[in-house]
C-alpha cells in the first residue's frame, strides 16, 4: 500500500508523537546496551539492526508499541467521533471530556459533520422546558450518505432544539481498487451523493413522526478557506406542508485530514445574478446560432458589439466575488461584464467545432480579465478578445534562447494566465511562469497544465444537475430595421450638429451627395472588424477625389458605437479634436456630411458607424 507524501508525513508525525510519549526511544537504548553487555562477546559489541529488532520483539516492546498506537479525540473539544464501518446509530457522548479511542484508517477521507443546534422550530414555541427525568417528546436527526447510516441523540422538542452531535462520514469511490487511495478535492468533487438528513420526531406513547427531509450538498467544504464551512440548513415540511418552513439547523462541515489543497472558490463559488453558486465550467455549452451567424469572427463581431458593464462585487472583506450572469440575462439586458462576454463567444466557437477555452488571468497593471482560446489541429493558438472581436496568434518567446536572438513581440494585452476551461475540461496552470508571452499551451502535458477529473466537472456542469446553470436559450434574430434605424440616427445628428454651429455663430450647409459618398467607407470598417480583411478603400478615395474640387480640403472623421443614442454619440464626438473642428469648421465654401450607417446581429445588437466630413476652399 503506497500514500501520498503528505499523508506518509502525517503519519510519521502521528508515529513519532506516540514513540516519544512512550519513551520508546529510551526504552530501545536500555535494550542495547542490555543486549550488547548481556549477548555478545567483548570482541564482537557490534549489533545489528536485525539483531536489535530481534531484541525489541523478544521484549515485547514492539507490540507494545503497535497496540497503543490509535489515533485520540477529544470528544468534547473536538468531537470527532468515528463509527465502526457499518454504524447503524451514532450517539455522542457529553460528559465531561473524555479521551476516546477511534480506529480511523489514516489512508482515507472523512466529512466530518456536526450539527450544532437549531432554531426557529415554531411549533415548539410554547414547549416547556421539562423537568429532569420527565418524560418528553423528542427529535431525532437520522443521515445517509453513501451506504452509512447514523442517528443523532434524541433531544427534547424544543423552539431551539439542544442538537449537538457529530458524524464521521467516510467519503470514498466506488470503483473496485480505489478503496485504499486518499481520495483529493477534485476527486470527490465528482461524489455527487448529498447527505440524506431525516428529522423524526417521537411523543411521549413512542409514535414517530415524520417532520423534514433534506438533501444537503456537501461539496462546498473543498473551497472554504481551512477546509471548515458553517452552513444554515432551512428545513422544509412533508406532504402538504412541504413547502412551510419547519426550522432550521446550524451545520459545520469539515474534511478530516484537512485538505492540503483546497479547489479555488472560482471553480465552485461563482454566483449568478440570482446569488446562486455554480461551477464556471457550467456557464460554457456548445452553442449554434443556426442561420444568424455565419461564421466564428462574425461570432466574435456579434459578441464584441454587445455592451459593456462592469460586474457588481458580492460581499465584502476576504469573500468578494464578482456577478456572472446566465446567458439569457446577459442576452436580455444586451450587456455584461468580460466574463459574459468571453462565455458567449467560447460557447459559440464550440458551437463551430473549434477546441475553444475561457481564459483567466490578468492585463497591465495586474488587471483581471477573461478572455478566449482556440487551439487549431496544427498545433496554432489564437486568442480572441471577446470585447472588442480581435484576434491574435500567440508565438511564444523561449526564456532560454541567447539576449540577442530574435524573439516574437506579442501584440495581444494579456499578461499572466491563470487557468483555462470549457464546458469538459478545466485545466490549472502549473509552469514555472505564468506570463503569457513565455507560456506553452501543450494542454496534454500535465507537468504544464494541471486537469481537473473529467468526471468531476461532469458531475456538476451536466444538463439537469443541481449546480448546473438552466439550459442554455436560442439565440433571436434582431428586430431592428437597419435602414430606418440609421435614417432615424443620421437626422438627429444634422439637427444636433445645426444647433451646435449656430451657437458658435456658423451656418450650416449639407452636401447630400458626398453624405451618400461615405457609405462605402462604413461598410469598409464593419467588413474590416469582421473578417479583419480590408477591401473597397481605392473606391472611396477616388469617388473622394472626384467630389472635392480644386483647392479644396477634404476631411472625416470615423467612429463606431454600439448603442443607438445620437445625443450620447454626438457628446463623445465632440470630445474628439479631430471630430470638432469638422463639425465647427469655418471657411470659405464650407459643406458638411454626415453619414450613418447601423448593422445589425442577433438580439438586436448592433455597430453604429458614423462619419462626420466636410470639405471647404483653402484660403492659404
Amino acid at each position: 500500500m503506497s500514500l501520498p507524501p503528505e499523508k506518509a508525513s502525517e503519519l510519521k508525525q502521528i508515529i513519532h508523537q506516540q514513540l516519544v510519549k512512550m519513551d520508546v526511544h529510551g526504552r530501545i537504548r536500555e535494550v542495547l546496551a542490555e543486549t550488547i553487555r548481556e549477548e555478545l562477546a567483548p570482541e564482537h559489541q557490534q549489533l545489528s539492526t536485525e539483531d536489535l529488532i530481534k531484541a525489541l520483539r523478544q521484549r515485547g516492546i514492539v507490540d507494545e508499541v503497535m497496540k497503543e498506537l490509535k489515533f485520540v479525540t477529544d470528544v468534547n473539544d473536538k468531537e470527532r467521533t468515528s463509527a465502526p464501518p457499518k454504524p447503524s446509530t451514532h450517539f455522542v457522548n457529553r460528559e465531561p471530556p473524555v479521551l476516546k479511542k477511534t480506529n480511523i484508517d489514516p489512508t482515507r477521507r472523512y466529512l466530518y459533520l456536526q450539527v450544532l443546534g437549531g432554531k426557529a422550530f415554531l411549533e415548539h414555541l410554547q414547549e416547556p422546558e421539562p423537568l429532569p427525568g420527565q418524560i418528553c417528546s423528542t427529535f431525532t436527526l437520522c443521515l445517509h450518505f453513501r451506504n452509512q447510516r447514523f442517528r443523532s441523540k434524541p433531544v427534547p422538542c424544543a423552539c431551539e432544539p439542544d442538537f449537538h452531535d457529530g458524524f464521521l462520514l467516510e467519503v470514498h469511490k466506488d470503483d473496485l481498487g480505489d478503496g485504499s487511495k486518499m481520495v483529493d478535492a477534485t476527486t470527490m468533487l465528482s461524489i455527487s451523493d448529498p447527505v440524506h438528513m431525516v428529522l423524526i420526531k417521537t411523543d411521549t406513547f413512542g409514535e414517530t413522526t415524520l417532520v423534514a427531509s433534506y438533501f444537503l450538498e456537501w461539496r462546498s467544504v473543498l473551497a472554504a478557506e481551512n477546509g471548515v464551512t458553517n452552513v444554515a440548513v432551512e428545513l422544509l415540511g412533508v406532504g402538504t406542508e412541504s413547502k412551510v418552513s419547519v426550522g432550521v439547523l446550524n451545520i459545520r462541515l469539515e474534511m478530516y485530514p484537512q485538505l492540503n489543497k483546497m479547489l479555488s472558490p472560482e471553480i465552485t463559488k461563482t454566483q449568478d445574478e440570482n446569488g446562486i453558486n455554480h461551477p464556471v465550467c457550467s456557464y460554457i455549452r456548445p452553442l449554434r446560432a443556426g442561420r444568424l451567424l455565419d461564421t466564428p469572427r462574425q461570432a466574435a463581431r456579434f459578441v464584441s458589439v454587445m455592451g459593456y458593464e462592469r460586474a457588481p462585487v458580492i460581499g465584502g472583506g476576504g469573500g468578494k466575488q464578482e456577478q456572472w450572469c446566465t446567458l439569457l440575462a446577459f442576452l436580455c439586458r444586451n450587456k455584461g461584464d468580460c466574463e459574459d462576454h468571453a462565455n458567449l463567444l467560447c460557447s459559440l466557437l464550440l458551437g463551430y467545432g473549434l477546441e475553444a477555452f475561457v481564459c483567466v488571468g490578468t492585463k497591465a497593471k495586474g488587471v483581471p480579465h477573461t478572455w478566449v482560446m482556440t487551439c487549431g489541429t496544427d498545433g496554432t493558438i489564437t486568442f480572441w478578445e471577446s470585447l472588442t472581436g480581435h484576434r491574435y496568434v500567440h508565438r511564444p518567446i523561449s526564456p532560454d534562447d541567447p539576449p540577442l536572438a530574435e524573439q516574437p513581440k506579442p501584440l495581444y494585452p494579456y499578461r499572466t494566465i491563470g487557468c483555462v476551461f470549457n464546458h469538459q475540461k478545466f485545466l490549472g496552470n502549473c509552469q514555472p511562469s505564468d506570463a503569457v508571452e513565455v507560456c506553452v499551451f501543450d494542454l496534454q502535458d500535465e507537468s504544464k497544465w494541471k486537469p481537473m477529473s473529467g468526471e468531476a466537472i461532469k458531475s456538476v456542469c451536466s444538463p439537469g444537475t443541481i449546480s448546473s446553470v438552466p439550459p442554455f436559450p436560442p439565440l433571436c434574430a434582431s428586430t431592428i430595421d437597419a435602414a430606418i434605424t440609421s435614417n432615424e440616427i443620421e437626422l438627429q445628428l444634422r439637427i444636433l450638429v445645426s444647433e451646435h454651429r449656430k451657437d458658435l455663430g456658423l451656418s450650416t450647409v449639407w452636401d447630400d451627395q458626398l453624405s451618400y459618398l461615405l457609405s462605402p467607407a462604413l461598410a469598409a470598417y464593419e467588413l474590416e472588424r469582421t473578417t479583419s480583411i480590408s477591401a473597397g478603400n481605392e473606391e472611396f478615395q477616388d469617388a473622394v477625389r472626384r467630389a472635392v474640387p480644386d483647392g479644396h480640403t477634404f476631411k472625416g472623421f470615423p467612429i463606431h458605437f454600439v448603442y443607438r443614442n445620437a445625443r450620447r454619440a454626438f457628446a463623445t464626438c465632440l470630445r474628439s479634436p479631430f471630430c470638432e473642428e469638422i463639425i465647427c469648421c469655418r471657411g470659405d465654401q464650407v459643406r458638411l456630411a454626415v453619414r450613418v450607417r447601423v448593422f445589425t446581429y442577433p438580439e438586436s445588437a448592433c455597430a453604429v458607424w458614423i462619419m462626420f466630413a466636410c470639405k471647404y476652399r483653402s484660403v492659404l
